[in-house]
C-alpha cells in the first residue's frame, strides 16, 4: 500500500515520516496502517480519543506523581504495539509504527520524547541497553548503549578531587552534584546503530515529534512536576534547568503547567540533521563537555562544583557494542534472553529461573488474580526472593563490564550452568526459614571484593512492530533528574555513580565495578525477550523495568507471574511486586493499598523474613502475544505505578 492513499488519516509525525521516506525500506514494503483510529484510546465515553488531543478521556493529562492507578485492564491490538511510561512518547512510538516504521524506527522516536517529558528518568545524552528480536532471521541482539569513564578517570574518580592524593577531598557538592558523575553518553550511538541495521524510516523524521512538543508545549507530567520540586535546591545551581524547569519568580513549575523547552527542540533538529555524530563530536559535544567542566554553580553564592575530565576526544571515541545475550531455556518449556554484562541484570534474571526451577511454583501462584494480579503467596514470596538472593550474592561479587573483569569459569555459561543453579537451590529451605543473606558460589578462585553498589530510577519501553520485530529497550538518567546539569535542553547523567566509589573492599581486595578508564559501569538494567520453545521464533513476551537495583525483582515477578501462574499481561504487571537484593530484608511493594497483604507479611516474617512494605516505584511495560477466543493477538500491560499508556493498531 502507497502511503499517499492515506494522508488524510496522518498525524503529523506520520505525515513528516511519509514525506521523508524510508531509511532501508521502500514505500512498497512498508506495513502502512490507514484505521484513522489507530493509537488512540478509548475513552469512558466509547469513543476514540487521540492521545495528546487535550479532549475528555486523553490520558496524557497529568495525573499525580504517585499512587496507584486503580481498574487498568490488558490491552489488545492485532498487529503492533508500544507500552512506555508516558502517554506522549507511546503516542509518538505509535505513529511511526502507524507509518510501517519498525520496532527500531519507533524507539528512536520514543527515546526523543521521553528525554522531553521524562527527564527525571531519561535523556538523548544518557544510556540504554536494547533487546531486539529480528523476526526474518529469527535472531536476538543485544545492544549496549552504557556510559563510559573518560580516559582520565582511575579509580579514584569518584573519591578524590585529587585522584593521585591519598589525603584528597571527597568531589563536592557531591559525587553525583559534581561533574564526575558524568559518564560518555551512549543512547544515541546505540540507537543509530540498531536503525542503521533494523530501521526502515529515515532518521531526520523520528525526532519531528519531540520537536513538536518541545517547540509547541505539553503539559508537565504529574511524576516529571514532582522531581522538579525536590530536586529544586540542586537544580538551582544550573542556569539552564532554570530556565527549563523554573518560572520567572523562582518558584518551580507544577504539575499541568504548559510549557516549551527551545533548547531541546534544536538539540533535536541537530541530531535529526546531523545524526548521531552530532553528539560526539561538533558544538553539541564541546557544550556536553563544557557543561560538565563547570567548576562553579550559577547561583548566586556561586557554590563549588568538581568539574569532570571527560573530553571531546572521549566522545568521539564512544563505540556502542552489540553483545551476545544472555539466553537460556526455563522448564523446558521457554527460551529467555535478557542483557549481557556490563548489566548483572540479565545473568541474575537467567540465574534466579535456573534456580526456581527446581521448584514448582505452579502451585504457589497468587489469590484472585483478576484484581489486580492478585495477592501473592507466602511461599511463592519466599521461593523467588530466595533465589533472588543467591543471584544477588553472584552479582555483587563477579560482574561487571567483562570488556576490562571477565567472568569466573567460562563466563555466563559457567554462572547459568544448570547443574551449578540446581546446586544453588539446594541452598534454600522451602519448608523453613529464609537464609537471610547468600554467599556468593563457588566459581573458582577469583581476587574479588564485594561491591553491593546499588543503581537509580530508569525507564522502560516495549515494541512490536508489523513485521514482528521486538524491542525490550530501558534507557536512564540514573538518578532523578541525573547529574542536575543540563545543556541544549536535555539533562546529563550522574551515571558514574554506577561504579564503586573506593577500588577496593574493606580488605584492601579490588572490586570487580571500580572505575577504570573507558570502562561502563555495572547496571541492572534488565530488558527481556521471551520465546516458546528452546530458542528464539515463537515469540511470547517483552517485558523490563525501571527501579534501579530493584530491576532485577520486577522483571522477574513479571516472567514467573506469566508464565508459572497463567496471568495476563497486565496481571503479570500490575501484580504486587516482591523480591530481595542480598540482604534479610523482603521487599513487599505497598503500593496497591487496596489489597489486604497482612497474611502475606505476617507468613514471611513466620519464615525469618524482615519486610519492607513500602510503595515501589516501578515501571513495568509488557507485551505479550496471546490466544484469545481462537484468534492470537498482542496484549499489552501497563504498570499502574506511573503514567504510562498502552497503544497500538486500533483504539486501545
Amino acid at each position: 500500500m502507497k502511503r499517499k492513499t492515506w494522508f488524510w488519516a496522518l498525524t503529523p509525525v506520520a505525515v513528516a515520516l511519509s514525506l521523508y521516506g524510508c531509511g532501508n525500506g521502500s514505500d512498497s514494503d512498508l506495513a502502512v496502517d490507514n484505521n484513522a483510529q489507530s493509537c488512540s484510546v478509548v475513552s469512558g465515553t466509547g469513543s476514540a480519543v487521540v492521545v495528546g488531543s487535550g479532549l475528555p478521556g486523553d490520558p496524557a493529562a497529568p495525573e499525580a506523581a504517585s499512587g496507584y492507578r486503580l481498574g487498568y485492564k490488558a490491552k489488545q491490538s492485532s498487529n503492533y504495539m508500544v507500552v512506555a511510561n508516558t502517554p506522549l512518547a507511546t503516542k509518538a512510538g505509535c505513529d511511526v509504527l502507524k507509518a510501517g516504521g519498525t520496532a527500531v524506527d519507533a524507539a528512536v522516536a520514543v527515546q526523543a520524547v521521553l528525554g522531553l517529558v521524562e527527564p527525571q528518568s531519561s535523556t538523548i545524552a544518557g544510556s540504554a541497553f536494547m533487546m531486539y528480536y529480528d523476526a526474518a532471521n529469527k535472531k536476538v541482539v543485544a545492544y549496549d548503549g552504557r556510559e563510559t569513564a573518560p580516559a582520565a578517570a582511575t579509580g579514584y574518580y569518584l573519591a578524590r578531587q585529587d585522584q593521585s592524593n591519598a589525603s584528597s577531598p571527597a568531589p563536592v557538592p557531591s559525587a553525583r552534584r559534581s561533574g564526575r558523575s558524568i559518564g560518555v553518553p551512549g543512547v544515541m550511538r546505540m540507537l543509530d546503530m540498531a536503525h542503521k541495521e533494523h530501521g526502515k524510516l529515515a532518521w531526520a523524521p523520528l525526532f519531528d515529534e519531540g520537536i513538536r512538543l518541545a517547540s509547541s508545549g505539553y503539559k508537565i507530567p504529574g511524576r516529571m512536576g514532582d522531581a522538579i520540586r525536590t530536586n529544586a535546591a540542586n537544580l538551582q545551581l544550573d542556569a539552564n534547568a532554570v530556565a527549563a524547569y523554573f518560572n520567572a519568580d523562582g518558584t518551580p513549575k507544577t504539575t499541568g503547567t504548559v510549557t516549551t523547552n527551545l533548547p531541546y527542540a534544536q538539540s533535536l533538529r541537530t541530531l535529526a540533521t546531523g545524526g548521531a555524530d552530532a553528539m560526539y563530536s561538533g558544538p553539541l559535544a564541546e557544550a556536553i563537555v563544557a557543561k560538565a567542566a563547570q567548576s562553579v554553580g550559577d547561583d548566586a553564592a556561586k557554590t563549588p562544583i568538581t568539574p569532570s575530565l571527560m573530553t571531546v576526544t572521549d566522545l568521539k571515541n564512544y563505540q556502542a557494542k552489540k553483545r551476545e545475550p544472555v539466553c537460556t531455556t526455563y522448564r523446558s518449556s521457554y527460551y529467555i534472553c535478557t542483557m549481557s554484562p556490563p548489566s548483572s541484570g540479565g545473568i541474575a534474571i537467567a540465574q534466579s529461573l535456573g534456580i526456581l526451577e527446581n521448584f514448582d511454583l505452579s502451585q504457589y501462584g497468587p489469590t484472585n488474580p483478576s484484581n489486580e494480579g492478585g495477592v501473592p503467596s507466602v511461599m511463592g514470596v519466599h521461593l523467588v526472593s530466595e533465589a533472588q538472593r543467591l543471584a544477588y550474592a553472584d552479582r555483587d561479587k563477579y560482574v561487571a563490564d567483562t570488556d576490562f573483569i571477565p567472568l569466573p569459569g567460562n563466563g555466563v555459561s559457567s554462572m547459568i550452568d544448570k547443574a551449578y543453579l540446581k546446586q544453588r537451590a539446594s541452598l534454600i529451605n522451602a519448608d523453613g526459614k529464609s537464609m537471610g543473606t547468600a554467599a556468593a558460589g563457588d566459581l573458582g578462585s577469583v581476587p574479588l571484593g564485594v561491591d553491593k553498589t546499588v543503581e537509580k530510577g530508569t525507564t522502560h519501553f516495549s515494541i512490536v512492530d508489523a513485521y514482528g520485530n521486538v524491542v525490550s529497550m530501558t534507557s536512564t538518567v540514573e538518578s532523578s533528574m541525573g547529574s542536575y546539569h543540563m545543556v541544549g535542553g536535555f539533562l546529563l547523567t550522574n551515571q558514574l555513580t554506577d561504579f564503586s566509589v573506593q577500588p577496593t573492599d574493606a580488605a584492601g581486595v579490588p572490586v570487580a565495578n571500580r572505575v577504570a578508564p573507558g570502562k561502563r559501569p555495572r547496571s541492572t538494567m534488565a530488558p527481556t525477550l521471551v520465546f516458546k520453545g528452546t530458542g528464539p521464533g515463537d515469540f511470547v513476551m517483552a517485558t523490563g523495568s525501571p527501579g534501579g537495583g530493584t530491576i532485577i525483582q520486577y522483571v522477574l515477578k513479571t516472567v514467573v507471574g506469566a508464565l508459572d501462574w497463567g496471568l495476563d499481561a497486565q496481571q503479570a504487571t500490575s501484580l504486587v511486586n516482591f523480591g530481595a537484593t542480598n540482604s534479610p530484608t523482603t521487599n513487599v511493594d505497598g503500593a496497591n493499598t487496596s489489597l489486604d497483604l497482612t497474611g502475606l507479611i505476617d507468613g514471611l516474617k513466620a519464615k525469618g523474613h524482615t519486610i519492607n512494605n513500602a510503595a515501589q516505584s516501578s515501571g513495568v511495560s509488557t507485551i505479550m502475544r496471546v490466544n484469545r477466543n481462537g484468534q492470537t493477538k498482542l496484549e499489552g500491560g501497563v504498570d499502574p505505578r506511573r503514567e504510562g499508556i498502552v497503544l497500538g493498531d486500533g483504539a486501545l
